[in-house]
Parts: structure tokens; sequence; C-alpha cells
């Protein structure tokens, strides 16, 4: 008896080690913290919406707005390359996507009626920027989850989107975490323990940019320094985190029948993040849409094949334009 006693005892004691210990144990402090100020663009500027103070850059032209949505772990850096050429077809604004970049990371409280990370609030944050540029012809560009905000934003403001031109978009499934464990993430437990989860983006981070790349050897020291720059922003972490807990399916696919502004769609021949045959779907799911295939070239083509990507923005605009 004694001895049930004793292991029954023992049970109880990791049982309650599991409940409360990720409570109360203090957790490693964030390294490698930098003020903002030391992190921007000598061309950043802030805008605050609802609360929320994102990062943006921005070239100012007559004619057609375009406005860069980058992808997941990405930011305003991924579009250096191509927005002063953009900027020959009209204005051209890049902003860091809430959890990213230099944007605030916002941690959301029950108080408050919208989450900046969800899918369904992110066009809120867009059609902000674009009501506050008084623009008339909108054209939204947007890479891999860039083009399902991209998508999302058509589909809720049909009347403000005048095109979309969406690079390797992640339409089927999505980014976040899988949709049968969602419930345990807000576990007190789990959620308090969550950033420090996310933090092994640290270590994995330039394994997965190397990803992207078709041939990960024209990936600079510049590129690598700037994609790691947000990982030295307060709070990176709980917004990561914040972000994963509210991403996933999307279910965009049942919806991109309701399209029905002129679409055009790129892919890198060699994408090993969103498989070929997802975007060759995308093109046929898409009435009236088009596809331009960049060969010998990965996920990001406007960073790894920057002059086929606008060749083909041009004769898609010049299509637009006739």
């Amino acid at each position: 008896m004694k001895k049930i006693n004793s292991l029954g005892l023992f049970f109880i004691l990791i049982l309650v080690f599991l409940l409360i210990g990720p409570l109360v144990m203090p957790l490693p402090p964030l390294e490698g913290i930098k003020p903002i100020e030391e992190l921007v663009y000598p061309d950043s500027q802030f805008i605050e919406i609802n609360g929320l103070n994102v990062h943006y850059q921005e070239i100012q032209n007559e004619g057609t707005l375009f406005v860069l949505l980058h992808g997941f772990g990405s930011s305003t850096y991924s579009w250096q390359k191509v927005m002063e050429p953009l900027s020959a077809y009209g204005s051209v604004l890049a902003y860091d996507r809430a959890g990213f970049g230099l944007t605030e990371r916002l941690i959301p409280k029950k108080d408050i009626n919208y989450n900046p990370y969800n899918l369904d609030y992110q066009p809120e944050i867009l059609i902000e920027f674009i009501n506050s540029w008084k623009a008339d012809q909108v054209i939204l560009i947007g890479n891999s989850a860039g083009g399902t905000v991209a998508i999302q934003t058509a589909l809720n403001f049909p009347e403000k989107i005048q095109g979309l031109i969406l690079i390797n978009p992640a339409v089927y499934g999505g980014g976040g975490a899988p949709k049968l464990i969602k419930p345990l993430l807000n576990i007190p437990q789990i959620n308090r323990l969550g950033p420090i989860f996310v933090r092994t983006i640290r270590e994995r981070g330039l394994e997965i940019l190397k990803l992207a790349w078709s041939d990960p050897s024209k990936l600079t020291d510049e590129d690598i320094e700037n994609y790691q720059k947000p990982l030295s922003v307060d709070r990176w972490d709980e917004g990561l985190w914040e972000f994963t807990k509210v991403n996933g399916d999307n279910n965009l696919d049942e919806r991109l029948t309701e399209i029905n502004i002129p679409v055009l769609i790129i892919a890198g021949s060699e994408d090993k993040i969103i498989p070929v045959d997802l975007s060759i779907q995308l093109a046929s799911d898409i009435p009236g849409s088009k596809l331009v295939m960049i060969p010998n070239c990965g996920h990001v083509p406007q960073e790894e094949c920057p002059d086929d990507f606008l060749a083909a923005v041009s004769y898609f605009l010049k299509d637009l334009n006739n």
C-alpha cells in the first residue's frame, strides 16, 4: 500500500509541475534586441493603424498605386530590387505585415475587437493604407502568404482593387498551426511557452531562406543580414507566436471563382516551398488569369530573378491598359 501511495504521490507531483511550472518558471530573456532607430532604413516611415505602428517604404508618383505584400518571414526588403523600376508605372508602397519586419509586435488583448495577425483582419490594415493614399487604381502584388492577403483583400473590397499580381502564392492550405491542434495553443501553459518554441527560427531561418532560392549561392551577406534584422525587434517572438496561433487553413480556394479582375500569376519553375503544380492549379481556378513561369527561379522571383519578374509585370500592365 505504501508503494502505491508513493507512486501516486510521484505522479501527482509530476502533474502539478506540468500544470503550474510553465506558468511560474522564469523564461529565458530574448537576446539581441536593438532600438528600432538602429534597424530602420534611410527611407523608413511609420504609420499607426488601429493602434499598430506599421513600418513602410514608398516611392510616390502619378498613376496607379502598387502595394507590395511580402511573404512569411520576410519584410519590405523583399522588394528592394524592384520598387524603383515599378515606380515607372505609378506609386509604390511596401509595408511590413503584422508579425514581420520592423512593424510593432502588438500583443492582442481580450478587450480589443480585432487581431492584426489574423488573415480576416489583415485586409483592414491594407485598406487603411489605400484609403490614406486616395488612389483611384490599385494593384496588389503579393508573394507567397502575401498573395493570400492580396486575394482576401480583393474578395473583401472588390471595388478598391483593379488587379492582382500573385507570386508563388500560398493559397491551397496556409501557414500557421494545423487546424486540429489550434485549440491547444491557447492553453495557458502552452501559450506562455509558445514564444520560446518559435525562437528556434533563429537557427532554422538561414536554412529556410536558402530553400526560397533556386540557386542559394546568389544570396549575399546583405540579404542574410536584412532577413535577420527583424529578429532584433522587441517582442518579435511573441508576435510570431500570435501569428502562428491564428493562421492556418483559409478556405480561399472555395472562393476563387468570385474574382473577376485581371490576375497575373508568376511562378518560379524551381520553387521548393510552394510546388509549381499549385500555381498552375491556381491559374486554372481563377477565371481569366494568366500564368508566367520563370525558369531557373525559386520562391522569390522579385529577388532572385528581378529582370524576368519585371518583364512579366510589364506585359501584364500593357494588356491591362489596352
